[in-house]
Order: C-alpha cells, then structure tokens, then sequence
C-alpha cells in the first residue's frame, strides 16, 4: 500500500492487514477436536454471548443422530484413532438426543467433553438419567464442563441473569457426587489478573468439596472476552514470531465444527466454535473438504486466540 492508497478498514481482506502485510494464516495440522454444535437454543439469555443463543434463537437448528453418523464415518476414515468430540449450543441438554449423540461418539471409542451451564435443561430426570447410564458404560471418557462465569453470585448472575449462580452450582454439586469428570469454564470480564480469579474460584470450590483443581488450566478455563466494538490489533504473519506463538496452537489447526443451518438439507463445517454466522468461516460441506487453512481475519482470531490464548477444547 503506498501513501497515496485511501486508508485500508481492518478485518476486510483474508489476504493482507489493513496495513498491506500478509495477513496470518493457519495450516491445519491434524484433527484432534471434532465440534458438534446441537442448536443455538438455550434455557437463558446471557448479557454477552458470542453466539447469541437465546429462548428464541433456533438459527443453528437441533444436531440429530442423523446427522452425526456421517460425520463420525468421516472422522474414521481421516483419523483413524480416538479423538475428542466436543457438543456446544445453545445448551446441549435442550437437544433431545444429546444423550444418543454422545452415546454415538463414544461408542466409537471418542473421548466426549460437553459443554453445559448445569441448569433446569440438565438436571431434568430422563437426561440425568441418560448422563449416569453413560457414566456407568463409559467411565472417564465423558467429561461436563459447566460455564460459571465468576465465583460471586451477583456478578455472575449479572451476566446471565437472577438466580442462575444457585441453579448452576446444584447442577454442579450433584455432577461431582455422582462421580462425573467436571471442570469449571470463567470469564475474566470484569478484570482482575489470573491469580486473583483462581483464588476466588478455589474458595468456592472448597466450600462446596469439588473434585476440581483452581490452578489448572484444564479443569478451570479461564476464557478471553470477545468484544467486536473494541479495539483488537490485526494478526499479520509477522507476528508469530514478534509474539513467539506457534500457529499449531490456535484452535483451527486442530479443530472444526459441524452445524446444521435452520432450512438447511445437511450439516456444514465451519473453522471454530467461535463463529458459526461469518460466511468467510464457513468452509465446505463436508469435513474431509474442510482441511484448508484459515486466515485470521476477524478480531476474536486476534483477541481470543493469538493474544488471549483461548481455546475451547480440553
């Protein structure tokens, strides 16, 4: 871009920054985090949510056991070993065959992490009911990763409105006696550095005898905002070296997620959980075809995964 170019806008081309720099791309490296999105459906309606799941919002229609055969026959052939299968929403227990879309995955030997805020949707008998008996076949190989944003109730009902801290701390309390592998996912939006977090998180967790340790990144994730308004540097291919982050690290080099688009005939895959409505995300229908690399050319690229290290597998 020379001097006399009018000023480029940020975000607007895969191939260059808007100062004319090769813009960062990521090379697939090997499928170890296969997304299965069950619906955008959810119980509640938080105050920031990146995928604007609501009561109301069924854009990302219910995952079927369908659906899923075709994809776990693609993940064979591609793979050929156990990986990670991850169900994300919405709220995954609003799906009626959450239960059977994890029964499916792990009986293909998959490991199984679904994603959940431990509320009414869960804790409803036939699906509690359906969680034990895949507890009982399958052991350590399902894990529950419950959203609780903050470890002080007001600030996280603040987020995801009254009563919701109570409601998601039994779901909690009745997955760690009935012996489940959980961990904890929080929000690091209301400031504070990491140590304090753990700290507050770690009481909480004692008090209500948890089996889930504070100071792991694993069993309590810690997770970047993604504020669109604000102001986020472009990711050039410069910049892995000046940040000494390797591109094999972001989430796209090891994962892709399956959706299935209300009025759609088939599932699409699209490069990250964290944008499932960005077209230039939407990378083929099927996922043998989507194994391309990915220009990051959005501001959570920049701000969730290069600069804040986020990542939403296990």
């Amino acid at each position: 871009m020379t001097v006399t170019d009018p000023p480029r806008a940020k975000f607007c081309d895969p191939t260059l920054t808007s100062r004319g720099e090769p813009r960062a791309r990521v090379v697939f490296d090997e499928l170890r985090t296969l997304w299965i999105n069950t619906g955008t459906l959810c119980n509640i309606t938080c105050t920031h949510c990146y995928i604007e799941s609501s009561p109301t919002n069924d854009s990302l229609a219910y995952f079927t056991e369908a659906d899923l055969a075709p994809v776990l026959d693609e993940v064979a052939q591609l793979v050929g070993k156990p990986i990670e299968i991850g169900f994300t929403g919405g709220e995954p227990f609003l799906n009626p065959q959450i239960i059977g879309l994890s029964e499916m995955s792990l009986a293909r030997g998959h490991r199984v992490l679904i994603l959940t805020n431990a509320m009414r949707p869960m804790m409803r008998p036939h699906m509690r009911d359906g969680l034990l008996a895949l507890k009982a076949q399958h052991g350590e190989r399902i894990t529950l990763r419950v959203s609780l944003d903050h470890y002080e109730a007001d600030l996280h009902d603040e987020e995801r409105g009254q009563g919701s801290f109570a409601a998601t701390l039994g779901g909690i309390d009745w997955l760690a006696q009935a012996g489940f592998g959980v961990s904890l996912a929080g929000r690091t939006l209301w400031g504070g550095d990491e140590a304090e977090m753990r700290a507050g998180f770690g009481r909480l967790i004692a008090a209500r005898g948890w089996p889930i340790d504070s100071g792991s990144a694993e069993q309590l994730v810690l997770f970047p905002e993604m504020d669109e308004s604000a102001e986020v540097p472009e990711i050039s291919d410069a910049c892995w070296g000046i940040l000494k982050v390797e591109p094999a690290a972001m989430m796209c080099a090891s994962a892709r997620m399956v959706v299935k688009r209300k009025g759609a005939a088939a599932p699409s895959v699209i490069a990250c959980t964290l944008l499932p409505y960005e077209p230039e995300f939407e990378l083929a229908a099927r996922l043998s075809e989507s194994l391309t690399p990915v220009a990051l050319n959005h501001p959570h690229c920049a701000k969730f995964c290069v600069l804040g290290g986020g990542s939403c597998s296990a």
